[in-house]
């Protein structure tokens, strides 16, 4: 997506070969004229797929998987990664680990918002080495749904991610592919078709 990434040139950070800061536009400030667009992209890639439900991990995430929810006239569900007070009954979980922030985190999906014959889109900020959107696809698989595809803003093909979720048999559908990050240094693959 041209919009996407040459805001990623303009306004995002290269801190290293694998850290790519965007938090002037998508996960501490937010362009929601951006999020608009990236929201109708992944409409127009998955709307044919007969989409009940858009998924997202919390917490950047949320913004984009709202607009292609609201693209695709459905609800969306957040997945929790910290625990809560309220959200106590009926609850799938399972582990991942944060390629980012190299820790832990338990993801929570209540199975009430989520059934059998649901069909899921999963939105997601980053793909890198694709464990939170391993962990999204186990909680959805366990609940009965099937997996859509999962539509990535960022992805850093120089990472094992897509080839870990496409060999899980997802349709993988990425906004901008970096191909090489280094200090200072933000190259893309050509956009997919």
């Amino acid at each position: 997506m041209k919009e996407l990434e040459e805001k990623i040139l303009k306004e995002g950070h290269a801190l290293s070969e694998n850290i790519l800061k965007v938090d002037s536009f998508i996960n501490h400030q937010v362009d929601p004229v951006l999020m608009q667009q990236i929201g109708d992209a992944f409409a127009g890639h998955f709307g044919n797929k007969g989409i009940t439900k858009v998924v997202t991990i919390e917490s950047s995430g949320i913004a984009p998987a709202l607009m292609t929810a609201l693209s695709l006239n459905v609800p969306m569900i957040i997945l929790k990664k910290q625990p809560s007070k309220v959200l106590n009954d009926n609850l799938l979980q399972t582990v991942v680990t944060s390629f980012t922030k190299g820790t832990s985190y338990e993801l929570t999906l209540s199975h009430q918002f989520i059934q059998e014959n649901d069909n899921v889109l999963i939105i997601d900020d980053f793909l890198a080495n694709g464990e939170a959107a391993s962990g999204a696809i186990r909680l959805l698989t366990e609940a009965g749904a099937s997996i859509a595809g999962i539509g990535i803003l960022i992805e850093k093909s120089f990472q094992p991610g897509r080839d870990k979720l496409i060999a899980q048999g997802v349709d993988v559908y990425s906004l901008a592919r970096v191909s090489r990050l280094a200090k200072g240094v933000i190259e893309f693959i050509p956009e997919e078709c």
